[in-house]
Formats: C-alpha cells, sequence, structure tokens
C-alpha cells in the first residue's frame, strides 16, 4: 500500500556529507586548524571575570608591528594573525609654507599715516613698559622663593601701588568711554529745527515738538558730529582725584570714588569704584558731570577752579541736586567729599595765574584752629585713645534725635566731662566757624575733627584698609569676635620684650575698644576710627603709625 506523507522530510547526516561534498564546500576537522603560532597570545578563559585591575592601562601588545585590520584570508589557517603591510610611503604630508611666502607685502598697500606710526609707537612703549614691570616682578618673585622668606613690607607696597595704578587707568578709561557716549545723545545740537522735525514726523509717526533728542530713536538717526561734540583731546585734559565721603555711616565712609576735573568748561564728575563678586569691578556715576560751587566757607557760591582741589580740602555739594546718591547720604542737606589724593603733575600743568588764592579771613580762621588744636593735644598726652573715644560716646548718647547734631550747650558739657575746656573767645571762634547758618546746631564729628584734629590722610588710608578687611561687604558694623580673629598682636612691643603674652595683649585692645562702643559685641566705623586718632596722637612719625597697622593688621 503505497502512503504519500506530507511535511518536511528528515535527511540523514551522511546524505548531509555527501551534498556539501558535491556542492564544494570543505570540510574542516578540528586538526586541520594546527597549533597556535607563536605571535598570538594564549586565551585564558579564567582572566575573561570581573576584576579590580581591568581598568589599568597596563597591557603591552607582544606584536610590536602594525596590526592586521582586513578580513582574514580563507585559503591560510593563521593568515588573521600575519600584520598588515606598512603605510605607503608615498602618502600626502603637509607642506610647511616658506618664510619668504609668508613675509611678502603686496605691492598695492598704501604707505602708513603718520596717526597710523603715532599710535603703533605708543604701543610699542607701552608693551615694552608691561614686559620690563613683569620681568622684574618675576625676579623679585624668583629671589623670594629662592630664599624662602616672605616678601618685604617694600615689595609688597610696590605690588599694592602697581595694582592701584592699574585699577585707576582702568576706571579712567571707562570714564572717558562713558562720558563721550553721553555727549553724542544729550548734546544740545541734536535738536533739529522745525522743517527737519516735520521731515521727521513723516517718518516717525507720533513725534510732538520736543527736541529730537528725548525721543527714542535708532543710531542711524543720531547727528554724532555737532558743534560742541565732546572728543578724547577735549577730556584728556583732566584732573583726576581720590575722594572719601566724611559721615558718620561706615558703610558711606568706606565708598571708593574717584574724581575728575574738566579744565575746557570746570565740570566736573564722581564714580564710585564698586566690587561685583570677587574678581569683577566696575566704576559707576556718583555725581553727574556739571559745574557745580562751594556750598559752604567763605567760598560759598564760588565755582570751583584748579586750585581748590588739594589733599585735605572738601568739596561740598547740596544732596537734594543728587537723586541717585544713596538714601542715607541724603538724609543730611550737605554731601562732604574729602580729597586723599591727587595728581599733582597734572594739576600743575593745569594752574593759571588766575587761580585764586587763600582770603585774609580764611587765613585768620586757619591759625585760630590750628592754635587751638596745640592747646588740645597738650591735654591729651597718655590719654588719646580714651578720651576720643569716651568723647564720641559721649556726644552720641546725648543725640536724642540721632542727626549727629548738638547745642553749644551739650558740646560745652561734653568738653568739661573729659576735661578739655576751652577759652571763651576759642570756642566761640570755632563755633562761628562751623555754625554758618545760624540754626544753633552743628555737626559733633566735625567739631572734634576741628578742636583736636585728625590723621592725615596717608594715616587715615591704612584705618580704611584695616576696617575693609574686617568689614568686606561694608555693612559699617563688625563683631567682636571678627576681630579677634584678625587682631595679630605677636610683634607689640612689650610681647617682643616679654613683659606680656600675646593673649594679654589681645584682650587689653578689646577691653579698650568695647569700652565705649554703643552696641556691645559691635563696633562701628566711627567708633574703630576714634581709636586710631588717639592712638595717631601719640605716634609722631607716619612710618610708625604704618608699622603698627602693618604689624596688627597685615595691611
Amino acid at each position: 500500500m503505497d502512503l504519500e506523507v506530507k511535511g518536511i522530510g528528515t535527511t540523514s547526516r551522511h546524505s548531509t556529507r555527501q551534498k556539501s561534498a558535491q556542492q564544494g564546500w570543505r570540510i574542516r576537522p578540528r586538526d586541520a586548524y594546527g597549533p597556535r603560532p607563536d605571535a598570538v597570545p594564549a586565551l585564558d578563559l579564567r582572566r575573561l571575570g570581573d576584576s579590580d585591575g581591568e581598568n589599568d592601562l597596563s597591557y603591552t601588545p607582544v606584536m610590536k608591528e602594525h596590526p592586521r585590520l582586513a578580513s582574514p584570508d580563507s585559503s591560510s589557517t593563521v593568515s588573521w594573525g600575519t600584520p598588515f603591510p606598512a603605510p605607503f610611503p608615498h602618502r600626502r604630508t603637509y607642506r610647511e609654507p616658506c618664510p619668504i611666502e609668508e613675509m611678502t607685502i603686496p605691492e598695492n598697500l598704501p604707505a602708513p599715516s603718520e596717526s597710523y606710526k603715532l599710535k603703533y609707537q605708543q604701543y610699542k612703549e607701552e608693551m615694552k613698559m608691561n614686559y620690563k614691570e613683569h620681568s622684574q616682578q618675576k625676579i623679585q618673585r624668583s629671589k623670594s622663593d629662592s630664599s624662602g622668606q616672605q616678601p618685604t613690607p617694600a615689595i609688597l607696597q610696590m605690588q599694592e601701588d602697581l595694582a592701584a595704578e592699574k585699577k585707576k587707568q582702568a576706571v579712567v578709561e571707562q570714564v572717558l568711554v562713558d562720558q563721550l557716549s553721553r555727549a553724542v545723545i544729550s548734546d544740545p545740537g541734536q535738536d533739529v529745527g522745525t522743517t527737519d522735525l516735520r521731515q521727521q514726523q513723516t517718518i516717525l509717526p507720533g513725534l510732538g515738538s520736543a527736541p529730537l533728542r528725548f525721543k527714542s530713536r535708532k543710531l542711524h538717526q543720531t547727528r554724532v558730529k555737532t558743534s560742541s561734540t565732546l572728543t578724547e583731546n577735549v577730556l584728556s585734559n583732566k584732573l583726576r582725584f581720590d575722594a572719601r565721603i566724611i559721615s558718620r555711616n561706615g558703610r558711606d565712609a568706606c565708598r571708593e570714588l574717584i574724581g575728575f576735573f574738566f579744565a575746557f568748561d570746570k565740570s566736573l564728575t564722581v564714580y564710585e569704584h564698586r566690587h561685583f563678586g570677587k574678581n569683577r569691578t566696575k566704576a559707576l556715576p556718583f555725581i553727574q558731570r556739571g559745574i557745580y560751587c562751594h556750598q559752604c566757607g567763605w567760598r560759598k557760591g564760588r565755582q570751583y577752579d584748579v586750585g581748590d582741589f588739594y589733599v585735605g580740602t572738601n568739596l561740598t555739594f547740596l544732596t537734594s541736586q543728587h537723586v541717585s546718591i544713596p538714601a542715607s547720604i541724603q538724609e543730611k542737606r550737605l554731601l562732604i567729599l574729602r580729597i586723599i589724593e591727587i595728581d599733582e603733575t597734572a594739576k600743575i600743568s593745569l594752574l593759571t595765574g588766575s587761580n585764586p588764592a587763600f582770603t585774609e579771613q580764611e587765613i585768620d580762621d586757619r591759625n585760630t584752629i590750628l592754635s587751638v588744636q596745640g592747646l588740645m593735644k597738650e591735654k591729651l598726652v597718655k590719654r588719646g585713645v580714651r578720651t576720643m573715644t569716651g568723647l564720641v560716646k559721649f556726644f552720641h548718647q546725648h543725640d536724642q534725635r540721632g542727626g549727629g547734631v548738638l547745642s553749644k550747650m551739650e558740646i560745652k558739657q561734653g568738653l568739661t566731662e573729659f576735661h578739655l575746656e576751652l577759652a571763651d573767645k576759642d570756642f566761640e571762634s570755632v563755633w562761628l566757624l562751623l555754625d554758618q547758618g545760624g540754626d544753633g546746631e552743628i555737626d559733633y564729628y566735625q567739631f572734634i575733627q576741628v578742636i583736636i584734629g585728625e590723621m592725615n590722610e596717608f594715616r587715615k588710608a591704612f584705618v580704611r584698609k584695616a576696617y575693609m578687611k574686617l568689614d568686606p561687604n561694608k555693612t559699617g558694623s563688625v563683631s567682636v569676635n571678627d576681630i579677634s580673629k584678625f587682631y595679630n598682636g605677636r610683634k607689640h612691643p612689650k610681647v617682643l620684650s616679654g613683659e606680656c603674652s600675646e593673649q594679654q595683649i589681645r584682650t587689653s585692645f578689646l577691653d579698650t575698644l568695647q569700652e565705649n562702643c554703643i552696641n556691645s559685641g559691635e563696633v562701628t566705623y566711627i567708633e574703630f576710627e576714634a581709636y586710631y586718632e588717639g592712638i595717631s596722637l601719640e605716634v609722631a612719625n607716619d612710618e610708625d603709625f604704618a608699622n603698627i597697622m602693618r604689624n596688627c593688621w597685615a595691611v
């Protein structure tokens, strides 16, 4: 019986071998592979597992020839291990250009102009000076490193001076750019006439009769070149000065101000050097450029001139005219700036014979003040620190309104309390000098500075540096704990002689400082400054005072 089975048929292994042999396939048994070549590393299956050292790159290949990247040859059992032929020698390489080809100058280039030559010469000299400064700093750094000692105070002072000069130069450039850009858009020459305005109305709808410089417009609508446009050459005739604010507020007293007096129109402006973050600084306008006059003294109402700028003088401004200044300064009627540094070279070049000199009345007032200060300094011998700090605290406690002013009776009471009585004639002379408005009240801190005097700007710069180191955020108040951390009494004369320990000197300093503080545990800038005003009365030499500040605060 014939049966037909449907499905997939099966074949035997023998028939499969016969079929493959008929098709030309080659059977390669295990023996046909032969032994392992010496150039091929042995396969160790035990090392294929995870290990701690599988990420290291300490594997060194056995073969030093070029690896074979091509597919293996089926005709040889070891062909996959044979090295790949070396790279072809005729491969294209990069050809270095000839130096003569690089230095070839086209013949059609125009000759450089005189202004370009001048700028190139200035750039060349500036680069030489920078390289010279860099070389000197590198030599000094190598000397200090080789000796293993810390830089000397002279080297530190030179580095600080270089950093300050670079900062001032950057501020000068920012001010010039700011003034030039402001002058273009605010120049009255940007106004257009009625005819031009009608023509502009066809292009810019919605314009009224106001000058075009007050409208919202684009850059191409600004006539940059006008009859009174400022230029860099015009602004270059300037007098630069550094200033600080005379204030009982520590935050305002520590502001870094840089001012400029322009000789071409006798205007002045003041910028504040602000720190944003750790490495970013910028100069921001503090007092807008304009023509200002004295607001107090015998020169009240007289316009500022070059002769009015010198170290130690005061510049007065009405706070009502400057709405952008901080609110803490606007509380008073006058803003008083003290010049602490000035560019004497620029001042000499700008001085003329028409500059006003001191009047006889001003000379008499100055002599009166000097005689009063001489009497007070004799009374403050060996008790300057406690008297200065105690007098400031006494006046502050009697200032019930917090305005910083006191009456004549309260001022006399404070002088009597600390045995600093003045003759009636001298007291009345000082009172009339300070109370020019006739209000019957004067600023007591200004009164202390007039009758006792104050340290010069060289010494006060060290005091401000020390306080700003304690108060980097310029809050105007520092905790006693922070002062204790920064104070260093190791180089105090009594410590060096073995009379006292460093801890005893630190404790004595903190006790004296806290004794006359208004708030317990907090020291304001005015209290910190009053302490060193008393120290300054007992130190005759400026360099000795500077060494005291350097040793105590590392400034």
